[in-house]
């Protein structure tokens, strides 16, 4: 298991804005291909295991133009985890209600 601030945005659905961000940094296709090895190797988004295609769950928002507050945001940070681990995954989920950072927290519930 490996956790935190990736600095990646991997799919478009990570992020709020995606066309104007592609090969902007967090949004190269090398960074993206860089992620997509992490889960080639047998790592598991805990997030996008349970959530698909749930879009706007983002972690990280600009401090400028009140994005956190119009949710224009980015999903940079990750948890990820051995497929050996998803059997005791039970939950992952993200805290945009709590404040107090550019980036919230996010977590996962093991059994």
């Amino acid at each position: 298991m490996f956790c935190g601030d990736l600095n990646v945005a991997h799919k478009e659905i990570d992020l709020a804005n995606p066309k104007p961000n592609i090969g902007k940094k967090g949004f190269t296709a090398e960074e993206r291909a860089g992620f997509d090895r992490f889960l080639d190797l047998g790592f598991v988004d805990t997030y996008r295991h349970f959530h698909p295609d749930t879009a706007a769950a983002y972690t990280w928002w600009s401090n400028f133009g009140g994005a956190r507050a119009r949710n224009v945001g980015w999903r940079i940070d990750y948890i990820l985890i051995s497929e050996s681990l998803v059997p005791r995954l039970r939950e992952a989920y993200i805290r945009p209600e709590i404040l107090g950072s550019d980036h919230c927290p996010v977590g996962i519930v093991l059994e």
